[in-house]
């Protein structure tokens, strides 16, 4: 067979919810749709989704920073050579932003960090982007920035178009500090009742398994800028679903998960410093992906970046709700693999909307 072939992949997809969100960048009742070969991962998102809309205001997502990074490589002959020219790209910044705006009518200069090691001066480009993820312009805008300055005179050779400190697809510690995507953080504040007669569980259990699972846990495995029980599973299926570079769950899935016990209940939290998502470019072409994003509200006329921004505070929103059900769960001893092996059984691959059901009852 010819590898240039097409190859008709079906990956087993549901829609789940809806879930009740609030926030900056969304106020609605959401279903969402999750591709995914793990089938418990459906009904687990669905019993978050559930406690959602036993809440008022349900989650709250609140979309602190949208941006896309690339950073370019430069090569001077020593040290002082790239830190003069550090020096003048900061007092030039404002040539900078009128060359990224020259590449694209949404793309826009918001900030530029340089970077000094040895000869080598490396340059973290971040853009608004608008509505799309914003791969392709950020290398676009890299590349007219890149002639510019090479224009200038300052004694600086090509190195790369983009030199590892963005960084793409790779887990770091610089898309945390400086951001890259969508920052949210979704959050909610579960009453003690809703805790024990919908998650089989306490505020206290909970808080205790989040400090000893994933704050000592993830500590001693050495992770980096991530305490989390599971953010990539919910971040894959729905990636998948609404045509994301999936490869971006690497920097996507490092993030923390916070809680805490009050009087009123169980106050729970998932922070997402890196959600790269958009809701046009490449991918989202696809009718599937088309009739995810209309049917998530992702499609309406709105100002540049907020289709996305609601895309981001949906998807954080999803992950709080797989993250808190998996946690509910395994603070009864058994119950996550009973739940396994009872859900595994039997289950479907339907891919399409059944007319008349509701997402918690298809999953």
């Amino acid at each position: 067979m010819s590898t240039s072939s097409p190859l008709d992949v079906r990956i087993p997809s549901r829609w789940v919810g809806p879930l009740r969100i609030s926030g900056n960048a969304i106020d609605d009742s959401v279903e969402v749709p999750l591709a995914t070969y793990e089938s418990p991962l459906w009904p687990s998102v669905g019993r978050g989704a559930r406690v959602s809309r036993m809440i008022e205001g349900g989650i709250r997502a609140t979309l602190i920073d949208a941006r896309m990074a690339r950073s370019s490589l430069f090569v001077a002959p020593d040290a002082a050579a790239a830190h003069l020219a550090e020096q003048a790209l900061h007092a030039r910044e404002p040539e900078l932003a009128e060359v990224v705006a020259s590449t694209s009518r949404f793309a826009r200069l918001i900030d530029l960090h340089t970077e000094i090691v040895g000869n080598l001066l490396f340059v973290r480009f971040a853009l608004f982007t608008g509505d799309a993820s914003g791969h392709n312009m950020v290398t676009n805008a890299a590349e007219a920035l890149q002639a510019e300055i090479l224009s200038w005179g300052l004694d600086l050779e090509y190195g790369s178009i983009s030199g590892n400190y963005c960084t793409d697809k790779k887990p770091s510690a610089v898309n945390g500090d400086l951001g890259r995507g969508r920052r949210v953080v979704a959050d909610i504040l579960i009453p003690h009742e809703v805790l024990e007669g919908t998650l089989r569980t306490d505020a206290g259990r909970m808080v205790d398994l989040v400090v000893r699972k994933n704050l000592v846990g993830g500590t001693i495995a050495g992770s980096l800028r991530s305490a989390n029980a599971h953010y990539a599973n919910m971040l894959l299926a729905i990636y998948l679903a609404t045509g994301q570079d999936a490869a971006n769950i690497v920097e996507g899935s490092q993030g923390i998960t916070y809680a805490e016990e009050r009087e009123e209940g169980l106050y729970f939290s998932c922070s997402l410093p890196h959600l790269i998502v958009g809701t046009v470019g490449n991918g989202k072409h696809l009718s599937h992906v088309d009739e995810a994003l209309e049917a998530m509200g992702c499609r309406e006329e709105r100002e540049p970046g907020a289709n996305a921004n609601r895309l981001a505070a949906i998807i954080a929103a999803t992950v709080l709700c797989g993250e808190l059900s998996l946690l509910a769960a395994q603070t009864n001893q058994g119950e996550l693999m009973r739940a396994h092996r009872s859900m595994e059984r039997g289950r479907g691959s339907a891919t399409q909307r059944p007319a008349g059901t509701t997402g918690e009852e298809r999953a």
